[in-house]
């Protein structure tokens, strides 16, 4: 995601929000798209709001948020592994 941020950065703010409004509501569209038929669909979901947290506040926290739930997920998982009998 870094180089797309890169990227973006270098274009003037008008355009480069247009961009990233275009391009995360696009991966979000095609993330629903794929909930209904076979496909990634949430990863692709939560792709589209990591790009628009490039620019809407709402969506930094929607990300962080889900970023901290599946850690929680992860560790979750791990200690599951871990136990041994």
């Amino acid at each position: 995601m870094n180089w797309l941020k890169n990227a973006l950065s270098k274009l003037p703010h008008p355009i480069r929000w247009a961009l990233t409004m275009f391009l995360g509501v696009a991966l979000i569209i095609a993330g629903l798209i794929m909930i209904v038929t076979p496909g990634p669909g949430l990863l692709v979901i939560f792709i589209g709001i990591s790009i628009l947290a490039f620019e809407l506040e709402w969506a930094r926290e929607l990300n962080k948020q889900g970023q901290q739930g599946l850690e929680k997920i992860v560790a979750k998982i791990k200690s599951v592994f871990k136990r041994k009998p």
